[in-house]
């Protein structure tokens, strides 16, 4: 990574599939574990045997400002009440400038939740909105960084 590519200010471009969701400005949740199973063997007190058995991966929630592209959310999101598909999707965190930073893809992710934005003339904020993804794991040159 170049010193000027430094993720400092990052958009993160989401695309399903080819079909642009537009730029979110937070990421949460890029992330996998391997689940342990532990296993005590009879007669042998120095340790517990951890055993490696799958891959989790972690949702990942996206939030961004109400813009022009989150009609193009809800009409995907919306597209699911006839019956959900397993898509793949690409996450990429740009600079401001539109620089690639890194890039992750993601297999077979169905959208789990949608939050829109809590509207009060009390409260005067920043209309957001929140994209939560499930998948089973991560594919493809440039992922993660």
């Amino acid at each position: 990574m170049a010193r000027d590519e430094v993720a400092v200010a990052i958009a993160f471009v989401v695309k399903i599939d080819d079909q642009d969701l537009g730029a979110f400005n937070s990421c949460d949740g890029l992330g996998c574990e391997v689940v342990i199973e532990q296993r005590e063997e009879g007669g042998n007190n120095g340790h517990v045997w951890q055993l490696p058995t799958r891959m989790k991966f972690s949702n990942v929630k996206l939030s961004r400002p109400v813009t022009a592209d989150s009609a193009k959310l809800m009409r995907w999101f919306s597209g699911m009440a006839n019956g959900i598909t397993r898509k793949t999707a690409t996450i990429e965190a740009r600079t401001l400038e539109g620089t690639v930073v890194a890039r992750w893809g993601l297999l077979d992710v169905i959208p789990v939740k949608w939050s829109g934005p809590q509207l009060s003339p009390d409260n005067p904020k920043v209309a957001v909105e929140t994209l939560e993804l499930a998948h089973h794991g991560f594919f493809g040159p440039g992922t993660g960084g």
